[in-house]
């Protein structure tokens, strides 16, 4: 005979279930950056969204009929924000698929009302993709087509009641499209994207290195204001990224250790260590020099340190200092400044800097353990991010003296100086692999910042190229740009990256 149980015993036997271990309680799914997930419309197929924090990547299933008209069917995976922020991903349908205008892409709405005003990048299964908009509840939804086909790259801005789409294939430059005018509201729903166009049928799509950023204000104060920092290591074969730490104050430019055990960089005139199993950061003692900015660079045996700091006389600016990496008192370098160190040759014993003397920036090479300084570029312009290859045998820099800042190479005597890139962006701070193969580089548009600056908190570009030439490769979109990359951050063994990227973590910054 069947046992009945009344509702009370019931609610008795989960309640000692839980108090005893044997009953779990239903747990509400983490999704990463986002809050939840929701179909909106009424859909025939009900959705799915997945987050897998061992791999950073998300999935989304869905249905719908489209995303069009008056109203919308979809799976949305999504957080609510105020203000100005940047959305980034690269995503992929997967499978064949049923209707060639399935789509993803990122969504900026209202409300989860079928109807509402929205702005989205849409991604359609046979290529197309366009940046859409319903203006208000309702209303008829437009679109402003891309040039770009079948992107797997592709990010969403807003700035105020402008929202500007970039999309690309991994590896080529952004496309922009972009609209103005268009009212969503302070507080906005956004997040990634999946209809099936097809109300019975459900399809599925992936997404990584996904990123929301919280942009600088418009009226903040270079070298004063800052915002907050991510430390994110990156496959350069694949552009796969990993966070693996975070904080709201200003991190700038990692170094790898060459043991491939530790990164080195400096935050608030401070040194640090981070471990990378632990992911722990660590204070680096470097006694009375306190000042620290992000021109420090460690020997190709990483038993040394090499400092920029302005903790001297106040009349010269930063100065180079050495210490062990295990930290201690430093040796000043440079008895005048201002110096900011770039490279450390591989026997151990020069340094590169970049001088200011007599108003003009130049590189220059000094015994590691102290001397004169020898002046190795004199062209009229900014000189500047010079580091030797591990033979030796070429110097690598950054110059602006063809108007446009392109990275030029010489031999270590300051001999046969050509350039290396086209000058099609502003590219600095070229760092080559410790296996002598490639070069990484940070690119600025030019169009958006001057040829002698490399400021904080623009959007910008990690670009890959072989040593023996060839054209670059963008290998990461990010907000970023000062103190990104400006130091050799290659891993050991030549297959990663450590880079900084940039979000405001302040209060109020996020919403909910």
């Amino acid at each position: 005979m069947k046992k009945v149980y009344s509702a009370f015993t019931w609610l008795t036997i989960i309640c000692a279930g839980l108090l005893l271990g044997l009953t779990k309680p239903v747990q509400a799914q983490k999704l990463g950056v986002f809050e939840k997930n929701t179909d909106v419309g009424t859909v025939k197929q009900a959705g799915t969204a997945t987050f897998n924090a061992s791999t950073g990547q998300y999935q989304l299933s869905g249905s719908g009929t489209n995303i069009w008209g008056d109203h919308d069917e979809f799976q949305f995976m999504w957080k609510r924000l105020k203000g100005d922020f940047i959305l980034y991903s690269r995503g992929n349908l997967l499978g064949k698929g049923v209707d060639p205008h399935r789509k993803i892409g990122w969504m900026v709405r209202s409300s989860l009302d079928s109807k509402s005003a929205n702005v989205n990048t849409s991604i359609h299964g046979d290529g197309l993709t366009a940046l859409q908009f319903r203006r208000s509840t309702g209303a008829a939804t437009e679109e402003v087509r891309s040039t770009v086909t079948a992107p797997d790259v592709f990010q969403l801005e807003r700035r105020g009641n402008k929202y500007i789409m970039k999309a690309a294939r991994f590896g080529e430059p952004f496309v922009v499209s972009e609209i103005t005018d268009v009212n969503l509201g302070d507080e906005v729903y956004v997040g990634l994207f999946i209809c099936s166009h097809n109300p019975d049928v459900t399809e599925k799509a992936t997404f990584q290195d996904v990123r929301i950023s919280i942009p600088a204000r418009e009226n903040f104060v270079p070298y004063k204001d800052y915002i907050g920092s991510r430390i994110e290591l990156m496959d350069v074969t694949t552009g796969s990224r990993q966070v693996v730490y975070t904080s709201p104050k200003s991190l700038q430019a990692p170094n790898w250790t060459p043991d491939g055990k530790k990164l080195i960089y400096n935050a608030e005139g401070l040194m640090y260590t981070f471990d990378l199993a632990k992911k722990t950061p660590q204070v680096l003692n470097t006694d009375y020099v306190k000042k620290n900015n992000n021109d420090h660079v460690l020997s190709f045996d990483g038993k040394m340190l090499g400092l920029s700091s302005s903790s001297g006389d106040p009349k010269y600016g930063s100065l180079v200092y050495t210490v062990p990496i295990t930290g201690g008192k430093p040796k000043q370098i440079t008895p005048t400044g201002p110096s900011y160190l770039h490279g450390w040759s591989p026997d151990g014993k020069s340094l590169l800097f970049t001088g200011e003397r007599n108003k003009e920036f130049d590189i220059y090479k000094v015994p590691a353990a102290g001397g004169p300084e020898v002046r190795l570029t004199t062209a009229q312009g900014l000189d500047d991010g010079s580091e030797y290859t591990p033979d030796g045998k070429w110097i690598y820099f950054n110059s602006n003296r063809t108007g446009t800042m392109q990275i030029w190479r010489m031999r270590p005597d300051g001999s046969q100086q050509e350039a290396v890139t086209t000058g099609d962006y502003n590219d600095w701070f070229p760092h080559v692999s410790p296996d002598g193969k490639w070069i990484v580089m940070l690119s600025f548009d030019k169009k958006e910042v001057k040829s002698n600056d490399h400021p904080f908190y623009k959007h910008v570009y990690l670009r890959l190229m072989p040593i023996a030439g060839g054209q670059p490769k963008v290998i990461a979109y990010l907000y970023g740009g000062q103190g990104s990359i400006n130091t050799p951050s290659w891993s050991p063994d030549s297959k990663r990256i450590a880079f900084i990227s940039n979000t405001d973590m302040s209060a109020g910054a996020e919403a909910k």
